[in-house]
């Protein structure tokens, strides 16, 4: 069977450190070629990663040896890069969010509708066992009734104006502070468990810093079933900390860290402590998912309307937090 022939776009940690290794060990997929506007980065890209080198998006997705592109770009450029590649009929693997704002998530969502290749969104998360066990404990309804999701994260992000990641805090190119890079897959993870929240309230600011990005926020959600949410993102701390609870009548389940090999179960008064590690490379899964809906003809976990939700969310926190009011959704 021919394997799927990769392009990838943008040689940065993320696609350096696991994108291309997990496509290089998907038995069905073939790093095939890379573009960056550097060519110095892509150059040294290559020499771990042997593949063809592109310095053009256009030329490299005109090339009809290419099946997939997976966007690993800047925000940004999520959207043009996104449709672009589409439209050259090949199949799109995104990095998230899935665009800078709501009207632009919007723009790709209805482009993918158009086209008859496969799109999806790297919410990676939702392939953790964890997240599965939850899943099943909600179906089994071992929770009893869900009243409190609690989502937390901070750390410590001040890059200088020379750092490869200064773009992140640069509004028109990353869409927002910590509720749009880590935030984002935590509230794909609680669209994915629970749906759209029904309403938001947020305080969004910058305390710390002297970025145009926020630093710090603060949001209040209501879930369908009328559990409450309680989520704070914080570039503004050095004490770092990442953490998801789910909180119910019967019992409550922890992960933190987020990331990390255990998960903390609590029914009634007794606590056990569950060893339930992800991949040792975290993207491979989902790679493994996106090429099984290209050779089966089915949709990837994450699609562009499964991701739009998440942009909905994070559009209204930022609605809820610039009116000073709640926002229904």
């Amino acid at each position: 069977m021919p394997k799927l022939r990769w392009l990838l776009v943008g040689t940065g940690d993320i696609a350096k450190k696991r994108v291309a290794p997990a496509i290089e060990s998907e038995p069905r997929s073939e790093l095939y070629a890379v573009m960056d506007v550097s060519e110095e980065r892509a150059n040294a890209f290559v020499k771990q990663h042997p593949a063809r080198v592109f310095r053009n998006f256009e030329k490299a997705i005109s090339d009809p040896s290419v099946d997939a592109v997976y966007i690993a770009t800047p925000v940004f450029l999520h959207k043009k890069q996104s449709i672009r590649a589409l439209r050259a009929e090949k199949h799109v693997l995104c990095e998230k969010p899935l665009a800078l704002n709501i009207e632009e998530a919007n723009e790709v969502v209805r482009v993918a509708a158009h086209s008859d290749k496969k799109f999806g969104v790297a919410y990676f998360r939702r392939f953790y066992p964890r997240y599965r066990m939850v899943q099943e404990m909600l179906e089994k309804g071992e929770f009893g009734q869900v009243v409190l999701v609690r989502m937390t994260y901070f750390s410590w992000f001040n890059p200088s104006e020379n750092d490869p990641k200064y773009w992140r805090v640069i509004p028109e190119k990353s869409g927002g502070g910590p509720i749009s890079d880590m935030g984002t897959h935590m509230i794909d993870v609680l669209v994915g468990l629970f749906d759209v929240p029904v309403s938001v309230y947020a305080r969004v600011e910058t305390l710390t810093h002297q970025y145009r990005v926020e630093d710090s926020a603060s949001i209040i959600m209501k879930l369908k079933n009328g559990a409450h949410v309680v989520a704070a993102f914080n570039w503004n701390s050095k004490t770092w900390s990442h953490e998801f609870e789910i909180i119910g009548t019967e019992a409550k389940v922890k992960w933190h860290p987020y990331d990390g090999p255990k998960v903390i179960k609590t029914v009634g008064r007794e606590i056990s402590d569950i060893d339930i590690p992800n991949h040792e490379n975290v993207h491979y899964p989902l790679i493994e998912d996106f090429v099984s809906s290209v050779l089966e003809g089915r949709e990837p976990v994450v699609t562009a309307e499964e991701a739009l939700k998440t942009t909905k969310v994070v559009d209204a926190i930022y609605q809820s937090a610039n009116r000073g009011k709640e926002i229904l959704l």
